[in-house]
Protein backbone atom coordinates (compact mmCIF):
# COMPACT_ATOMS: atom_id res chain seq x y z
CA UNK A 1 0.00 0.00 0.00
CA UNK A 2 1.93 3.06 -1.27
CA UNK A 3 -1.31 5.05 -0.80
CA UNK A 4 -1.08 7.27 2.74
CA UNK A 5 -4.57 7.32 2.78
CA UNK A 6 -5.23 3.60 2.20
CA UNK A 7 -2.63 3.27 4.96
CA UNK A 8 -4.26 4.90 7.29
CA UNK A 9 -7.89 3.62 6.41
CA UNK A 10 -6.00 0.01 7.17
CA UNK A 11 -5.13 1.29 10.78
CA UNK A 12 -8.74 2.42 11.27
CA UNK A 13 -10.21 -0.57 10.25
CA UNK A 14 -7.46 -3.08 12.13
CA UNK A 15 -8.33 -0.98 15.38
CA UNK A 16 -11.83 -0.97 15.04
CA UNK A 17 -11.48 -4.64 14.25
CA UNK A 18 -9.58 -5.17 17.70
CA UNK A 19 -12.34 -3.47 18.76
CA UNK A 20 -15.05 -5.52 17.62
CA UNK A 21 -16.18 -1.71 16.40
CA UNK A 22 -18.54 -0.82 13.27
CA UNK A 23 -18.24 2.23 11.51
CA UNK A 24 -20.39 4.56 10.08
CA UNK A 25 -19.74 7.91 7.80
CA UNK A 26 -21.66 11.07 7.53
CA UNK A 27 -20.11 13.29 4.43
CA UNK A 28 -21.26 16.28 2.70
CA UNK A 29 -17.97 18.05 0.83
CA UNK A 30 -16.51 14.52 1.00
CA UNK A 31 -19.36 13.42 -1.30
CA UNK A 32 -18.09 9.44 0.23
CA UNK A 33 -14.52 9.91 -0.04
CA UNK A 34 -14.02 8.58 3.29
CA UNK A 35 -16.66 5.50 3.34
CA UNK A 36 -14.72 4.87 -0.54
CA UNK A 37 -10.98 4.76 1.24
CA UNK A 38 -12.67 2.35 3.80
CA UNK A 39 -13.82 -0.07 1.96
CA UNK A 40 -11.30 -0.11 -0.91
CA UNK A 41 -9.57 -2.53 1.70
CA UNK A 42 -10.33 -6.22 1.23
CA UNK A 43 -12.70 -7.52 3.98
CA UNK A 44 -13.63 -3.83 5.12
CA UNK A 45 -17.74 -4.87 5.73
CA UNK A 46 -16.75 -7.11 9.13
CA UNK A 47 -16.26 -2.84 10.54
CA UNK A 48 -17.87 -0.36 8.08
CA UNK A 49 -21.54 -0.85 8.30
CA UNK A 50 -22.51 2.20 6.33
CA UNK A 51 -22.04 5.48 4.85
CA UNK A 52 -24.75 8.29 4.14
CA UNK A 53 -23.74 10.98 1.29
CA UNK A 54 -26.00 13.96 2.78
CA UNK A 55 -24.68 16.90 0.42
CA UNK A 56 -28.18 18.70 0.34
CA UNK A 57 -29.24 20.09 3.53
CA UNK A 58 -32.77 17.90 2.80
CA UNK A 59 -30.48 14.44 2.80
CA UNK A 60 -29.36 15.87 6.33
CA UNK A 61 -32.54 16.47 7.67
CA UNK A 62 -34.34 13.26 6.13
CA UNK A 63 -31.41 10.71 6.58
CA UNK A 64 -29.40 12.02 9.71
CA UNK A 65 -32.14 13.88 11.10
CA UNK A 66 -30.34 17.11 11.49
CA UNK A 67 -32.63 20.21 12.70
CA UNK A 68 -33.83 22.58 10.51
CA UNK A 69 -33.61 25.53 13.77
CA UNK A 70 -29.88 24.07 13.88
CA UNK A 71 -29.36 24.69 10.23
CA UNK A 72 -30.87 28.13 10.37
CA UNK A 73 -29.03 29.11 13.77
CA UNK A 74 -25.97 28.08 12.20
CA UNK A 75 -25.19 27.14 8.83
CA UNK A 76 -24.90 23.91 7.13
CA UNK A 77 -20.69 24.57 7.53
CA UNK A 78 -20.77 24.45 11.98
CA UNK A 79 -19.88 21.95 14.51
CA UNK A 80 -23.34 22.04 15.65
CA UNK A 81 -24.53 20.79 12.84
CA UNK A 82 -21.47 18.34 12.17
CA UNK A 83 -22.47 16.88 15.86
CA UNK A 84 -26.06 16.27 14.58
CA UNK A 85 -24.90 14.54 11.35
CA UNK A 86 -22.78 12.11 13.52
CA UNK A 87 -24.98 11.32 16.02
CA UNK A 88 -27.90 10.93 13.21
CA UNK A 89 -25.63 8.55 11.74
CA UNK A 90 -25.00 6.28 14.67
CA UNK A 91 -28.77 6.20 15.74
CA UNK A 92 -29.68 5.38 11.90
CA UNK A 93 -26.87 2.20 11.41
CA UNK A 94 -25.94 -0.18 13.31
CA UNK A 95 -22.39 1.14 14.19
CA UNK A 96 -20.81 2.76 17.47
CA UNK A 97 -19.07 4.91 16.06
CA UNK A 98 -19.42 7.58 13.59
CA UNK A 99 -17.86 10.51 11.49
CA UNK A 100 -19.12 13.62 9.91
CA UNK A 101 -17.64 15.93 7.84
CA UNK A 102 -19.31 19.02 6.36
CA UNK A 103 -17.31 22.06 4.62
CA UNK A 104 -16.41 24.24 1.76
CA UNK A 105 -14.02 23.10 -0.43
CA UNK A 106 -14.38 25.50 -3.16
CA UNK A 107 -14.39 27.22 -5.17
CA UNK A 108 -15.99 30.36 -3.69
CA UNK A 109 -16.79 30.57 0.12
CA UNK A 110 -17.83 34.17 1.92
CA UNK A 111 -15.98 36.33 4.84
CA UNK A 112 -17.73 34.10 7.52
CA UNK A 113 -16.95 30.87 6.07
CA UNK A 114 -14.24 30.75 4.01
CA UNK A 115 -13.21 28.02 1.30
CA UNK A 116 -11.19 25.53 2.91
CA UNK A 117 -13.15 25.37 6.55
CA UNK A 118 -14.17 22.12 7.20
CA UNK A 119 -16.44 20.81 10.42
CA UNK A 120 -15.81 16.97 11.59
CA UNK A 121 -18.33 15.67 13.90
CA UNK A 122 -17.28 11.87 16.06
CA UNK A 123 -20.51 10.13 18.09
CA UNK A 124 -20.43 7.06 19.75
CA UNK A 125 -21.52 6.33 23.50
CA UNK A 126 -20.38 8.85 25.86
CA UNK A 127 -19.84 12.49 24.42
CA UNK A 128 -18.79 13.03 20.98
CA UNK A 129 -16.34 15.31 19.78
CA UNK A 130 -16.52 18.49 17.53
CA UNK A 131 -13.96 20.58 15.66
CA UNK A 132 -12.90 22.85 12.83
CA UNK A 133 -9.93 23.21 10.40
CA UNK A 134 -9.10 25.51 7.77
CA UNK A 135 -7.56 24.02 5.51
CA UNK A 136 -7.58 27.32 3.32
CA UNK A 137 -7.84 27.75 -0.18
CA UNK A 138 -6.21 24.77 -1.72
CA UNK A 139 -8.63 23.97 -4.17
CA UNK A 140 -11.50 21.70 -3.99
CA UNK A 141 -9.75 18.16 -4.40
CA UNK A 142 -6.90 18.99 -2.05
CA UNK A 143 -9.80 20.47 0.77
CA UNK A 144 -11.26 16.93 0.11
CA UNK A 145 -8.61 14.89 0.23
CA UNK A 146 -7.25 16.35 3.35
CA UNK A 147 -10.56 16.55 5.39
CA UNK A 148 -10.93 12.59 4.19
CA UNK A 149 -7.36 12.64 5.85
CA UNK A 150 -8.26 14.41 8.91
CA UNK A 151 -11.83 12.09 9.47
CA UNK A 152 -9.47 9.14 9.06
CA UNK A 153 -7.47 10.25 11.44
CA UNK A 154 -10.28 11.05 14.04
CA UNK A 155 -11.11 8.14 13.84
CA UNK A 156 -8.34 6.29 14.46
CA UNK A 157 -7.88 8.59 17.97
CA UNK A 158 -11.82 7.66 19.02
CA UNK A 159 -11.01 3.88 18.44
Amino acid sequence: MDNPLETLAKQVLDAARAKNIRITTAESCTGGMIAAVLTAIPGSSDVFDRGFVTYSNAAKQDMLGVQNKTLSAHGAVSEEIAAEMAKGALANSQAHLAVSVTGIAGPGGSEHKPEGRVCFGTAQAGPGHTETVEFGPLGRQQVRDAATRHALTLLLKAL
